[in-house]
């Protein structure tokens, strides 16, 4: 699961540059310049993304390749979130059980599920080994 999707940049012609993602049509953004351009896609991009999870859509696949796109990654802490929460989708288990398995409340476990709800890292990374994920660091020059 990579959470990199492919971003245009165009320039305003009042100031700035409008970002669109071909693959997420709902996450779209502005900047004053490309710093901050780039920036706003990182956050617009993993806002529009937990919400396909928070309506129950699946993530759409990071498909467009055109020249002149720039790929924008989500923040670190959304893309463990989003991982988790396919991967519980995709094992079948029930919120009762994955609580339990973690050593957590069922509520607890309901808010590490939650798209929108802020999770410390470390719960993240032990729902992702509970869920037979393996979280791969990659680091890379920003474009």
């Amino acid at each position: 699961m990579e959470y990199v999707f492919a971003a245009d940049f165009q320039a305003d012609p009042d100031g700035g540059y409008i970002v669109t993602f071909p693959d997420v049509p709902e996450a779209i953004t502005f900047g004053d310049d490309l710093a901050e351009a780039r920036s706003s896609a990182a956050e617009a991009l993993g806002f529009a993304l937990r919400g396909y999870l928070a309506l129950n859509r699946p993530l759409p696949a990071p498909i467009a390749k055109r020249k002149g796109l720039v790929a924008i990654p989500v923040s670190a802490t959304t893309a463990l979130k989003l991982a988790v929460i396919e991967a519980f989708r995709a094992s079948g288990m029930s919120k009762s059980d994955f609580g339990r398995l973690l050593g957590k409340a069922e509520g607890e476990a309901r808010r590490i599920l939650d798209p929108d709800h802020p999770t410390k890292v470390q719960a993240l990374e032990a729902a992702l080994a509970l869920l037979g994920k393996d979280i791969v660091i990659s680091v890379r020059d920003a474009a």
